[in-house]
């Protein structure tokens, strides 16, 4: 082998070394992805500028993406094994699959693949390869692999949320209101006891004595359950007599009936969903860290003046 594996042609032996059913850590599965596909040591010592072996960081989307279309799951952090679905996938593309094909299957209902959740917006699609250098600049090119890596982020972030118990995505959301800046210089956020709270989870206080208040409603939700009309009334109604604005967040949507009494009502309602949820999170910095920061660089025409 003389090219180094794109990173879709190490999901086929990622599936091939995973198909025995063992769990395995992402060190582990990469060091055994390697051998399968037989990279030669100069291979093995291809690392990034930020120091991150090319060979892992490859294998990492591929990961990454299998587990996002149902292929490969985490039963813990850190750790892989294969599904069902990955079988499946192993067993109809056993020498090589593209990301498209994958996410053809994720389109057709009678798949065992999901369908791929890009949960950010972005205005350009990365290609799967380097584009033609005419097809993009190179500034595009960095900024649509920055937006593609917040998609990966942004659907783990909300896979995590709705695997933690309310409580926990109780405090996520007050502490991604208060990085926003809701709770002013000097004022403070709480979560409300998880019983009898009247349907308020969280409180965010603008200043210090509390005379101004945010509320917060938080549902943690699965994609497929949706937050109804009721469920925004009943906040309202938590709201009487105690705030005129409020804030109702969810990991999942909001139907259209929900999102229509929101825009109604006269109490100021705001309706996040899961994809703008994570979006924030992203932009503000909670439950991220930035890992590799690049510096892109132009011609100081005051030096030259």
């Amino acid at each position: 082998m003389t090219d180094m594996p794109t990173w879709e042609e190490f999901m086929i032996p990622t599936l091939r070394v995973l198909n025995d059913g063992i769990v395995r850590t992402r060190r582990e599965l990469c060091l055994l992805v390697a051998q399968d596909v037989h990279l030669t040591d100069d291979q093995m010592k291809e690392a990034l500028s930020s120091g991150q072996f090319l060979y892992e960081n490859r294998i990492g989307w591929g990961l990454s993406f299998l587990t996002n279309v149902g292929a490969l799951v985490r039963p813990s952090r850190g750790n892989y094994t294969i599904t069902d679905a990955g079988r499946q996938l192993l067993e109809r593309f056993p020498l090589g699959v593209r990301e498209q094909e994958i996410k053809a299957l994720g389109d057709d209902p009678s798949s065992p693949i999901r369908a791929y959740v890009a949960t950010t917006s972005r205005s350009a699609q990365p290609a799967a390869s380097p584009p033609a250098p005419t097809s993009m600049t190179p500034t595009e090119q960095v900024q649509g692999g920055v937006a593609r890596i917040h998609d990966e982020v942004a659907s783990e972030l909300l896979t995590r949320l709705q695997g933690k118990d309310p409580g926990f995505f109780e405090d996520a959301v007050v502490q991604l209101l208060l990085a926003m800046g809701y709770g002013g210089t000097t004022g403070s956020g709480s979560v409300t006891q998880l019983s009898n709270d009247g349907g308020i989870d969280g409180v965010i206080d603008q200043d210090v004595l509390g005379l101004s208040r945010v509320y917060v409603q938080a549902k943690r939700y699965a994609e497929g359950n949706v937050v109804q009309r009721p469920d925004v009334q009943a906040f309202v109604g938590a709201l009487s007599g105690k705030a005129d604005r409020g804030v109702f967040i969810t990991t999942s949507r909001f139907t259209d009936g929900a999102r229509g009494y929101a825009e109604r009502v006269p109490t100021r309602i705001i309706l996040i969903d899961g994809k703008r949820l994570a979006d924030l999170m992203i932009r503000y910095g909670v439950g991220v860290q930035v890992r590799e920061t690049y510096n892109i660089v132009e011609i100081d025409e005051d030096f030259f003046a």
